[in-house]
């Protein structure tokens, strides 16, 4: 679902910056005021403000929201048929040892397996493990997200709509994720699992912060972005467990990470669908998203420990590889062009969606000088060393120095 991680070596480096240094810059700052106690209510007061303007409201008028009820025998067609039902998709028996199936000798040795090689992971490994499942478990607040998108919301909890059908069946294959790497986890003997569910609790309670929350046309982008930095992670992830011999976390998140990419196609496929017949109102969403920022979903974590919980997991994820600086951007330059915004003509859009493709256009090589600009820093001066401890694997440090 995702996720995910915010880019600390730039807030480090070029808070000073602008355009696409602000938007990572105060992503972070967002990440570590609302892990805070008391904070993460304040922060979503502010974001709330901040989206309560002209410019997405707009969208929430009928004539924007009609795009929507004309364009559902279209999603029935091209939206719904990407879940997998019930009786094939994977389920998180077919990835772990089952005792009903394997008897009690068996079950025993699978699991004295798998106990065994995720003790080849290193902490750094372990804790974006960590944080992709406690993220993955938050997901009755991302049920709820796009019930709250105008138009396609399910208003029963049972409408027969393609998109109401098509919320809850992506909902129902996103809770295997969560489901099996948590019981993953709890096998791997390597986490204190107490304070990893303390971790889900409070994300569920805290909720999750979100730009322009009932605009169908900004909700839509915030996911297809999220589905794919999702599937990027979880692909990470199996490929480092694979080098670290363990073929079973390595087949789980492989597993995720198909999921990921399906319902990115999903998601990619309706914001491509809306430049296509009203390419002023897309691209003009997707400037606005842009500008107030990608806010992770699980931004604000707490253990009940680390204030600063959510900002030292993604400073350890950026230099485990599992999602970096430059995967933000190329998740950018990947929807530009799938959702051919350099393209769009001048005559079809107006004032504002001339401006609104000219920025989005320019982001990403603005995020790209950054990182040039960071890695320059880095190189100039050694940076000392730091590290942070995490709860989850009983409060021991891990490196989070970047450069």
């Amino acid at each position: 679902v995702d996720h995910y991680y915010l880019i600390v070596f730039v807030r480090r480096r070029c808070t000073r910056t602008s355009g696409g240094g602000r938007i990572m810059a105060d992503m972070t700052r967002l990440s570590k005021r609302s892990a805070r106690t008391g904070r993460g209510a304040a922060v979503a007061a502010r974001h709330e403000e901040e989206g309560t303007d002209d410019e997405w409201l707009m969208y929430l008028e009928p004539a924007k929201l009609e795009v929507f009820d004309h364009l559902e025998p279209w999603a029935e067609a091209n939206v719904v048929p990407l879940l997998k039902p019930a009786e094939v998709a994977w389920q998180p028996t077919d990835l772990l040892p089952d005792l009903a199936s394997l008897g009690a000798d068996g079950f025993h040795a699978a699991c004295s397996d798998i106990t065994a090689r995720a003790a080849g992971l290193p902490d750094a490994h372990l804790v974006c493990l960590v944080g992709n499942m406690v993220t993955e478990e938050a997901l009755p607040t991302y049920q709820s997200i796009p019930n709250r998108f105008e138009a396609v919301r399910d208003l029963t909890g049972s409408s027969g709509t393609a998109w109401a059908r098509w919320i809850r069946g992506w909902s129902a294959e996103e809770n295997r994720h969560g489901d099996v790497l948590n019981r993953y986890l709890f096998l791997s003997g390597r986490v204190d699992m107490r304070q990893v569910e303390r971790t889900i609790h409070n994300l569920i309670q805290s909720g999750m912060v979100m730009n322009a929350a009932r605009s169908p046309y900004h909700g839509f982008i915030y996911v297809a972005f999220q589905e794919r930095a999702t599937s990027i992670s979880h692909g990470n992830t199996a490929r480092r467990a694979k080098e670290y011999g363990d073929v079973a976390l390595a087949r789980i998140c492989g597993a995720i990470a198909a999921d990921e990419k399906r319902h990115e196609l999903a998601y990619t496929r309706i914001v491509g669908k809306l430049f296509e017949i009203d390419p002023d109102g897309a691209v003009r969403a997707l400037a606005y998203m842009m500008r107030r920022r990608i806010v992770m979903p699980a931004s604000l974590m707490t253990d009940g420990r680390d204030g600063d919980l959510f900002a030292h997991y993604a400073a350890v994820a950026q230099l485990a590889g599992i999602y970096t600086a430059s995967d933000y951007r190329s998740i950018l330059e990947h929807l530009i062009k799938q959702w051919g915004v350099k393209e769009l003509a001048a005559a079809e859009l107006s004032d504002d969606g001339r401006r609104a493709r000219d920025y989005v256009c320019a982001l990403p090589q603005k995020i790209r000088r950054l990182e040039e600009k960071a890695h320059e820093r880095s190189g100039q001066k050694t940076q000392p060393a730091t590290s942070a401890p995490f709860s989850w694997i009983f409060d021991k440090p891990v490196n989070n120095t970047m450069g």
